[in-house]
């Protein structure tokens, strides 16, 4: 990983490229990140890079948090993040803005996803509808058969069923970066990524590009 930065999902919508074609994308305000921890191998037994994104009031900051902050001279942030990056020059204190990545950069993004709460076999894992005569009743849409009678006399593991949907670290790989805005900190990335409006995502080198 070469690199990564932390950032707020804004929406989606469309744009068009010099030939016409509309594009959907969907814009992050990324940044500006603070560098607050650079982790090596000597101390730390590896080498990352811990980023802060978005301020907090300093009555909101526990006091190990507080000497944490200050010793990187970063500020208060809410979100902090840890990047494994290779190759790193960065120093704590130092910025990390949105043209860190540039139009054509293939990337991934993680975030979590838009909570369901609990859900129906149906919705959670597209299983089919029981038939709606011959005694299935009275819930049509509950889950099928669980399995045999008297062996193994349990529901086998990962049987799909009802349960708690959506609300869980989900990563989209192999996006392309449409356009970069560095004096706004936007990037645009074509298609859709995890979790609503508002949302906190990492955006980070693609590991199969």
């Amino acid at each position: 990983m070469q690199k990564g930065i932390i950032a707020k999902k804004i929406g989606m919508t469309q744009i068009f490229d010099d030939n016409g074609k509309v594009i959907p994308v969907t814009v992050v305000e990324a940044g500006p990140c603070v560098v607050v921890q650079v982790k090596t191998v000597e101390n730390d037994g590896y080498a990352a890079v811990q980023l802060g994104y978005g301020d907090k009031k300093a009555a909101r900051v526990n006091k190990p948090m507080k000497g944490h902050f200050d010793k990187a001279n970063a500020g208060y942030k809410r979100t902090l993040k840890e990047f494994r990056l290779d190759n790193c020059d960065l120093e704590a204190g130092s910025l990390v803005k949105a043209d860190t990545f540039a139009v054509g950069d293939i990337v991934d993004v993680s975030g979590t996803s838009k909570g369901k709460g609990f859900q129906g076999a149906i919705k959670r894992h597209n299983q089919h509808r029981l038939k709606e005569t011959h005694g299935t009743g009275p819930v049509h849409r509950q889950a099928g058969s669980m399995g045999a009678c008297s062996s193994p006399s349990r529901i086998y593991k990962g049987k799909g069923m009802a349960g708690h949907m959506g609300a869980e670290k989900v990563t989209v790989q192999n996006l392309e970066v449409v356009k970069v805005d560095a004096e706004n900190n936007l990037i645009a990335i074509k298609g859709a990524i995890p979790g609503p409006k508002g949302g906190i995502v990492t955006i980070v080198d693609s590991v199969k590009a």
